[in-house]
Protein backbone atom coordinates (compact mmCIF):
# COMPACT_ATOMS: atom_id res chain seq x y z
CA UNK A 1 0.00 0.00 0.00
CA UNK A 2 2.80 2.43 0.71
CA UNK A 3 4.95 1.39 -2.72
CA UNK A 4 1.69 2.11 -4.23
CA UNK A 5 0.96 5.12 -2.90
CA UNK A 6 4.42 6.28 -3.26
CA UNK A 7 4.48 5.20 -6.94
CA UNK A 8 1.13 7.98 -7.33
CA UNK A 9 3.21 10.60 -5.24
CA UNK A 10 5.89 10.41 -8.04
CA UNK A 11 3.52 10.06 -10.71
CA UNK A 12 1.72 13.13 -9.76
CA UNK A 13 4.92 15.00 -8.83
CA UNK A 14 7.10 13.89 -11.75
CA UNK A 15 4.75 14.00 -14.49
CA UNK A 16 1.32 15.44 -13.88
CA UNK A 17 2.58 18.26 -12.16
CA UNK A 18 4.98 19.99 -14.59
CA UNK A 19 1.86 20.05 -17.05
CA UNK A 20 -0.87 21.00 -14.58
CA UNK A 21 0.38 23.37 -12.24
CA UNK A 22 1.65 25.71 -14.64
CA UNK A 23 -1.12 25.40 -17.58
CA UNK A 24 -3.90 25.67 -14.09
CA UNK A 25 -1.92 28.70 -12.77
CA UNK A 26 -2.03 30.57 -16.12
CA UNK A 27 -5.87 29.49 -16.85
CA UNK A 28 -6.76 30.80 -13.26
CA UNK A 29 -4.93 34.19 -13.71
CA UNK A 30 -6.47 34.42 -17.41
CA UNK A 31 -10.18 33.77 -15.58
CA UNK A 32 -9.71 36.28 -12.87
CA UNK A 33 -6.74 38.52 -13.38
CA UNK A 34 -6.60 39.67 -16.74
CA UNK A 35 -9.61 41.43 -17.38
CA UNK A 36 -9.18 42.47 -14.03
CA UNK A 37 -5.67 44.33 -15.37
CA UNK A 38 -7.10 45.12 -18.86
CA UNK A 39 -9.69 46.75 -17.35
CA UNK A 40 -8.03 48.87 -14.71
CA UNK A 41 -5.24 49.46 -17.45
CA UNK A 42 -8.10 51.11 -19.69
CA UNK A 43 -8.87 53.69 -17.27
CA UNK A 44 -5.59 55.24 -17.53
CA UNK A 45 -4.48 55.24 -21.22
CA UNK A 46 -6.01 58.02 -22.88
CA UNK A 47 -7.75 58.30 -26.39
CA UNK A 48 -6.65 56.36 -29.41
CA UNK A 49 -3.36 54.96 -29.77
CA UNK A 50 -1.59 58.00 -28.56
CA UNK A 51 -3.54 57.74 -25.08
CA UNK A 52 -1.15 54.86 -24.40
CA UNK A 53 1.63 57.84 -23.83
CA UNK A 54 -0.63 60.75 -23.30
CA UNK A 55 -2.26 59.75 -20.17
CA UNK A 56 -5.73 59.99 -18.58
CA UNK A 57 -6.65 62.04 -15.55
CA UNK A 58 -6.91 58.55 -13.65
CA UNK A 59 -3.65 57.22 -14.54
CA UNK A 60 -2.50 59.57 -12.03
CA UNK A 61 -5.05 59.74 -9.54
CA UNK A 62 -4.16 55.90 -9.29
CA UNK A 63 -0.58 55.13 -9.29
CA UNK A 64 0.24 58.62 -7.78
CA UNK A 65 -2.25 59.67 -5.51
CA UNK A 66 -0.81 61.74 -3.24
CA UNK A 67 1.38 63.19 -5.51
CA UNK A 68 -1.55 64.16 -8.01
CA UNK A 69 -3.17 66.01 -4.76
CA UNK A 70 -0.11 67.64 -3.63
CA UNK A 71 0.30 69.78 -7.98
CA UNK A 72 -3.71 70.39 -7.33
CA UNK A 73 -4.84 67.38 -10.11
CA UNK A 74 -2.80 69.32 -12.77
CA UNK A 75 -1.14 66.46 -14.93
CA UNK A 76 1.14 69.48 -16.47
CA UNK A 77 2.68 69.70 -13.13
CA UNK A 78 3.33 65.91 -12.42
CA UNK A 79 7.22 66.22 -13.53
CA UNK A 80 8.85 64.07 -15.69
CA UNK A 81 9.40 61.05 -13.54
CA UNK A 82 5.77 61.06 -12.32
CA UNK A 83 4.72 60.47 -15.48
CA UNK A 84 7.50 58.31 -16.58
CA UNK A 85 6.06 56.31 -13.69
CA UNK A 86 2.31 56.39 -14.47
CA UNK A 87 3.19 54.98 -18.19
CA UNK A 88 5.50 52.62 -17.18
CA UNK A 89 2.55 51.48 -14.45
CA UNK A 90 0.34 51.80 -17.37
CA UNK A 91 2.06 49.44 -20.07
CA UNK A 92 3.03 47.11 -17.45
CA UNK A 93 -0.87 46.74 -16.10
CA UNK A 94 -1.14 45.66 -19.97
CA UNK A 95 1.57 43.99 -21.24
CA UNK A 96 2.64 41.46 -18.37
CA UNK A 97 -1.01 40.20 -17.74
CA UNK A 98 -0.83 39.57 -21.73
CA UNK A 99 2.30 37.60 -21.19
CA UNK A 100 1.40 35.77 -18.62
CA UNK A 101 -1.54 34.24 -20.57
CA UNK A 102 -0.22 33.91 -23.65
CA UNK A 103 2.94 31.70 -21.79
CA UNK A 104 5.28 34.04 -23.46
CA UNK A 105 8.86 34.80 -21.08
CA UNK A 106 6.33 33.65 -18.60
CA UNK A 107 9.20 33.90 -15.89
CA UNK A 108 9.99 36.90 -16.19
CA UNK A 109 5.93 38.13 -16.72
CA UNK A 110 5.19 36.30 -13.60
CA UNK A 111 8.33 38.00 -11.63
CA UNK A 112 7.31 41.54 -13.14
CA UNK A 113 3.58 40.73 -11.86
CA UNK A 114 4.31 39.86 -8.45
CA UNK A 115 6.09 43.16 -8.30
CA UNK A 116 3.29 44.99 -9.94
CA UNK A 117 0.88 43.59 -7.38
CA UNK A 118 3.77 44.52 -4.35
CA UNK A 119 3.27 47.90 -5.87
CA UNK A 120 -0.03 47.89 -6.44
CA UNK A 121 -0.87 46.94 -2.80
CA UNK A 122 1.89 49.70 -1.79
CA UNK A 123 0.11 52.59 -3.65
CA UNK A 124 -3.62 51.38 -2.26
CA UNK A 125 -2.11 51.50 1.84
CA UNK A 126 -0.02 54.55 1.88
CA UNK A 127 -1.55 56.58 -1.03
CA UNK A 128 -4.67 55.28 -0.68
CA UNK A 129 -5.11 55.14 2.75
CA UNK A 130 -6.87 51.46 2.47
CA UNK A 131 -8.24 51.07 6.37
CA UNK A 132 -8.38 47.90 8.00
CA UNK A 133 -11.33 46.64 6.60
CA UNK A 134 -9.60 46.34 3.06
CA UNK A 135 -6.53 45.07 4.32
CA UNK A 136 -7.53 42.34 6.31
CA UNK A 137 -5.17 39.93 7.96
CA UNK A 138 -4.01 36.13 7.95
CA UNK A 139 -4.96 34.05 10.44
CA UNK A 140 -8.06 36.14 10.89
CA UNK A 141 -10.81 33.33 10.48
CA UNK A 142 -12.19 35.87 7.10
CA UNK A 143 -10.49 34.60 3.98
CA UNK A 144 -12.09 37.66 1.76
CA UNK A 145 -10.23 40.61 2.37
CA UNK A 146 -8.97 42.65 -0.73
CA UNK A 147 -5.53 42.48 0.02
CA UNK A 148 -3.84 40.08 2.60
CA UNK A 149 -5.81 37.49 1.35
CA UNK A 150 -6.57 37.67 -2.26
CA UNK A 151 -3.25 38.99 -3.35
CA UNK A 152 -1.39 36.66 -1.46
CA UNK A 153 -3.52 33.88 -3.82
CA UNK A 154 -1.91 36.32 -6.53
CA UNK A 155 1.22 35.88 -5.87
CA UNK A 156 0.86 32.37 -5.05
CA UNK A 157 -0.82 31.59 -8.56
CA UNK A 158 2.69 33.94 -10.25
CA UNK A 159 5.35 32.16 -8.14
CA UNK A 160 4.28 28.93 -9.47
CA UNK A 161 4.38 30.48 -13.39
CA UNK A 162 8.65 31.98 -11.82
CA UNK A 163 9.50 28.44 -10.58
CA UNK A 164 7.88 26.10 -13.18
CA UNK A 165 7.80 28.15 -15.99
CA UNK A 166 5.07 28.23 -18.71
CA UNK A 167 3.91 24.72 -18.84
CA UNK A 168 3.33 22.34 -22.19
CA UNK A 169 0.62 24.79 -23.52
CA UNK A 170 2.28 28.24 -24.22
CA UNK A 171 4.40 30.51 -26.50
CA UNK A 172 7.66 29.53 -24.33
CA UNK A 173 6.89 25.72 -24.84
CA UNK A 174 6.55 26.07 -28.69
CA UNK A 175 9.67 28.69 -28.98
CA UNK A 176 11.58 26.72 -26.60
CA UNK A 177 11.05 22.73 -28.97
CA UNK A 178 11.77 25.03 -32.39
CA UNK A 179 15.63 25.06 -31.67
CA UNK A 180 15.29 21.56 -30.78
CA UNK A 181 13.46 20.77 -33.96
CA UNK A 182 15.85 22.91 -36.38
CA UNK A 183 18.94 21.25 -34.61
CA UNK A 184 17.82 17.60 -35.53
CA UNK A 185 17.22 18.81 -38.82
CA UNK A 186 20.77 20.01 -39.36
CA UNK A 187 22.28 17.23 -37.64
Amino acid sequence: MIAAYARLTHWLESVLGPILMPTAARLVFAGTLLVYYWNSAMTKTGEGISGLWNLDFGAYTQILPRVFDAVGYDPSQIGVVGRLLAIAGTWAELALPALVVLGLLTRPAALGMIGFILVQTWVDIFGHGAGPETLGAWFDGTPGSLIADQRAFWILALLVLVIRGAGPVSVDALVSRRPAAMARMTS
